[in-house]
């Protein structure tokens, strides 16, 4: 699995699905079933809660943080983790994601880390292509071209690299996108999504994936209240009218 550095995001690319490790948190191990687990001491987690919103679906871990997924998925879906004391996860999968059962590790989160919005979201204007980037996904109703949320931060480590991090994100369009075959609109392209901190532009994200961090310039940061902003690319193909590109996003956080 490849890694990209572009626009000061550090990501971690689409698993295809004949993937048999996953990077950094996740991979196969041939166990009895799935598992959570803790980053650090390898223990399981219990009471992990574990949701696949496209299939309306959760789970949580039992006490060893084992757990069966008793849905079929269609298609790509994302698959999220969430534990207290720790930092929300998620990740794109696939049915075959779990034709052997996998482990996940989570990290506890430090005092600095902040979970700022943990839902699901549909950017755009709710008109895409079925070839668009993981429109299979789409679920949601559309909430317009941007979103918006406030939330304060009272403890910061200004001595640290301060990150937004982005879970996961599906359905853009970008040329960069199509180049790596994330969707199959061969005429038509989408400018990125931008991502404005405090009412200033810190990013633009080219492509889709999970785990996308956007290292935050400490002179917009707060301590307090702080405002994060993302708004969907426009389709550059149509000029007779604006046409929004139709993305969605899940788990953004702050680590510190």
């Amino acid at each position: 699995m490849k890694k990209i550095l572009s626009f000061f995001i550090l990501l971690n690319l689409i698993l295809p699905i004949y993937a048999k490790t996953y990077e950094g948190s996740v991979s196969e191990k041939g166990l009895r079933s799935n598992r959570i687990i803790d980053k650090a001491t390898g223990q399981g987690i219990g009471g992990a809660k574990i949701t696949l919103p496209k299939e309306n679906y959760s789970t949580k871990t039992n006490k060893d943080g084992y757990f069966e997924l008793d849905t079929a998925i269609d298609g790509t879906s994302i698959l999220s983790v969430q534990k207290d004391k720790y930092k929300p996860f998620s990740m794109t999968v696939t049915q075959k994601t779990f034709d052997t059962p996998i482990e996940v590790s989570i990290e506890k989160s430090n005092a600095h880390d902040i979970s700022i919005d943990a839902n699901m979201y549909h950017l755009g204007d709710g008109s895409f292509s079925e070839n668009s980037a993981n429109a299979g996904e789409f679920q949601s109703n559309a909430v317009g071209p941007f979103y918006t949320k406030r939330f304060n931060l009272k403890h910061l480590n200004l001595s640290s690299p301060i990150y937004l991090v982005i879970g996961s994100i599906i359905g853009i369009d970008t040329i960069m996108a199509r180049s790596m075959g994330q969707n199959l609109r061969p005429n038509a392209y989408a400018s990125p999504p931008e991502v404005y901190f405090n009412g200033n532009k810190v990013s633009e994200i080219q492509i889709n994936g999970d785990g996308q961090k956007i290292k935050l310039p400490r002179n917009l940061v707060k301590r307090g209240v702080n405002e994060v902003t993302i708004k969907t690319g426009r389709n550059l193909s149509q000029r007779a009218y604006i046409d929004y590109d139709d993305i969605e996003f899940m788990n953004l956080s702050i680590e510190n």
